[in-house]
């Protein structure tokens, strides 16, 4: 299996298919298992590099506060490891959070940027709060039947990671392509926040789906389509 020391802990990792490299990085509480027919898809075309955040999956789940902060080391930290100067990256939820973290850290890293089903920051709105009291019990027993389980602490060191971050004051700092994609129906992150964070980041579009916060797993063609219409152009000889 492909592990990689990256900032201190072991990341594990799969890379697929030919062409620019493009990296995935998944929200909170998944791994990289759940994205197999998308990573398929995408390595038709790319060279997609896909991970398990720390504290899922396969990778480490060290019993420490994480911040976001961290897991853009742990990315740029994995990047260099397996030598990639730059690449097309993908954030889902806390993912998003992430790439829009990494492109502001490591701008020289990130040529452009998809952001899936988030935002700046969490939304700490009493609405929220009562989506993750009632998802909570279903979420535990999913968990339960995942090939690779996450521990409680773990999950809940991932959500404070998301919960503590902001970047809301910098967005217009990022100048890179980006394409942010955002289902109507979302209940976590809400459409004005999408709307602000696309009016603050200057170059990007945004497109709209039927659907909620995983709308990506429903509406998947239409997904990979908007995300290949938004690749294409930057490709080199393009």
């Amino acid at each position: 299996m492909p592990f990689a020391e990256a900032n201190g802990i072991r990341i594990f990792y799969e890379i697929r298919g030919e062409g620019e490299p493009l990296v995935l990085i998944p929200g909170l509480s998944i791994d990289i298992t759940l994205f197999e027919r998308i990573i398929s898809e995408l390595a038709k075309k790319y060279c997609v590099i896909a991970f398990d955040n720390r504290g899922a999956g396969r990778s480490d789940k060290p019993d420490i506060p994480y911040s976001v902060e961290m897991m853009v080391d742990d990315t740029a930290g994995l990047l260099s490891e397996l030598k990639i100067e730059r690449a097309h990256v993908i954030g889902i939820s806390l993912g998003g959070r992430i790439a829009i973290a990494l492109a502001l850290k490591h701008t020289e890293l990130v040529k452009s940027l998809t952001l899936v089903s988030t935002g700046p920051k969490v939304q700490n709105s009493l609405r929220r709060k009562l989506l993750f009291v009632l998802i909570e019990i279903p979420r535990r027993i999913g968990a339960l039947g995942k090939k690779y389980p996450q521990p409680y602490y773990a999950y809940m060191h991932q959500r404070k990671a998301s919960q503590n971050y902001d970047a809301t004051p910098r967005l217009h700092e990022i100048r890179i392509p980006t394409l942010i994609l955002h289902g109507d129906k979302d209940r976590v992150v809400p459409k004005r926040m999408v709307e602000k964070m696309h009016t603050e980041i200057q170059n990007s579009k945004i497109v709209s789906f039927r659907g909620g916060h995983m709308f990506l797993f429903w509406k998947q063609k239409e997904f990979l389509d908007a995300v290949e219409d938004f690749l294409r152009p930057l490709q080199k000889g393009a």
